[in-house]
């Protein structure tokens, strides 16, 4: 808890603070938020809270950004941080390619048809059903993880009869300054093969020694939420002296380098998120040294922007229920959503800011606690806001910077519905994730009064009632 907290009253932030809203966001003059020509107040009328608006506009504004920045290299979006059949299709208009890491994120793709050729398939563990569906599309590149997953789909790549491009994942040991969940190009970490200890070398060996693959490139993530070029630049320094070790070893030059994503977005006023065109300068040009220096070709570069393309371009929708002042300690403004839609802040104790959203507002405000409405102490969307001390049951309130990891690591806790997405652009709405209802909650459970349900009456009393 902040010293300060329902202690000092501070003006409320006149106006919306850079870098955190929609780029189509906008304070009418009764103080209501407006996000792609909509109202607040009228898009929760219509579609309810809590609500993620996303400003379509915004996201394929940031695609473009991307493109033109690394206009010689492969931008591709991460879909991790946010995938709907809406969004697959918005990215491959823009022009750019999709990583996905899960058969469930591959079939959002398969599902709108997403060029196969521009997918790349990341995760540690996939399975056997996950590489034959990637094989079956035709990915056109496929990220080795371990020395098992080599031997799995050189054999089921030998087995469909085709030579599948895939690039090997190194750990180049670089540290990068962010949570330590999110922190992915260490040592001592589930990702990849080791770079320092030899591991790296060897897949390539012996993923070279496999005649259903095809060596393409290298491929490197250090982390996520990454404010600086430091680490970027020593991963790229490492990768490109592998690239000259293989050249020596087996006499080839890969054409590609993957240096994959983690770029961070302001969630706070405190946050100073890099430019991208400034980024792609660096890279390009730090990779270009280094391979200079080692007497190699430029590789073809690729990035895997996720949160730096739709973060900033979402706002969460909630209404407060209860406002709840504890003299002398703090005040908790309680909303109709919570860590079943922002995890984010239990998980990483991530910072985020919130204002009202559906009117002006006291001039003055308490730094207080917004929390949601699940039954656990941790539940809190954002710490030390600060909120009109007039904030009452009713008002609607808006947290920024809600587009990544919050609609795609949204949960039932307490069986609660997860909220819809509504794209919003020159002022009109859709929705493009609806609003999940108690009928989805219940679809997928058994009904132990039905006899012809797995979980019936008669359920464990044989082997085909088990197996039925």
């Amino acid at each position: 808890m902040s010293e300060t907290e329902n202690v000092v009253t501070r003006a409320v932030p006149a106006a919306l603070e850079d870098d955190l809203w929609p780029a189509t966001a906008r304070l009418d003059d009764d103080g209501v938020l407006r996000i792609g020509g909509l109202r607040a107040d009228e898009l929760a009328a219509e579609f309810g809270t809590p609500a993620f608006v996303l400003d379509e506009a915004d996201f394929r504004a940031r695609c473009a950004a991307w493109r033109a920045a690394f206009a010689d290299c492969d931008v591709y979006y991460a879909g991790k941080a946010f995938l709907c059949r809406t969004v697959a299709r918005w990215v491959d208009e823009e022009g750019l390619n999709l990583d996905v890491c899960t058969g469930g994120e591959l079939a959002v793709a398969r599902s709108v048809g997403f060029p196969a050729e521009r997918l790349l398939f990341h995760g540690n563990n996939k399975s056997v059903a996950e590489l034959r569906a990637a094989l079956d599309y035709g990915v056109g590149r496929i990220v080795v993880d371990s020395f098992a997953e080599i031997e799995r789909l050189a054999a089921l790549a030998a087995e469909a009869g085709v030579r599948q491009r895939v690039l090997v994942r190194v750990t180049p040991g670089v540290e990068a300054h962010t949570h330590h969940y999110v922190s992915t190009g260490q040592e001592d970490q589930k990702f990849g093969f080791s770079l320092a200890g030899g591991a790296a070398a060897e897949a390539v060996a012996q993923v070279l020694a496999a005649p259903s693959l095809h060596l393409v490139g290298l491929h490197a993530h250090i982390g996520s939420q990454i404010f600086d070029t430091a680490g970027f630049g020593l991963a790229a320094h490492r990768m490109v002296g592998l690239l000259a070790r293989l050249r020596d070893e087996h006499g080839l030059e890969l054409p590609e380098l993957d240096l994959g994503g983690g770029l961070g977005i302001a969630y706070t006023s405190e946050d100073a998120p890099l430019d991208v065109a400034d980024v792609a300068e660096r890279l390009t040009a730090i990779v270009g040294k280094e391979c200079a220096v080692a007497g190699l070709t430029v590789p073809r570069l690729a990035v895997e922007p996720g949160r730096a393309i739709v973060g900033s371009t979402t706002v969460t929708l909630y209404e407060v229920g209860t406002v709840k002042e504890l003299p002398g300690l703090r005040t908790f403004v309680s909303v109709d959503g919570g860590m079943s839609d922002n995890i984010r802040t239990s998980l990483y104790d991530a910072r985020y800011t919130a204002r009202l959203a559906s009117r002006p507002g006291s001039p003055t405000a308490h730094v207080v606690t917004l929390v949601g409405r699940h039954c656990e102490s941790g539940d809190v969307v954002a710490h030390d806001v600060p909120l009109p001390d007039d904030v009452r049951p009713g008002d609607l309130v808006a947290v920024p910077a809600s587009g990544a990891y919050h609609r795609s690591m949204a949960s039932n806790y307490n069986h609660v519905t997860r909220p819809p997405v509504i794209a919003v652009r020159d002022g009109a709405a859709r929705v493009i994730v609806r609003r999940e209802t108690e009928d989805d909650l219940l679809r997928l459970d058994a009904d132990p009064t039905d006899p012809t349900d797995p979980a019936g009456p008669a359920a464990g009393t044989s082997a085909a009632a088990v197996t039925r």
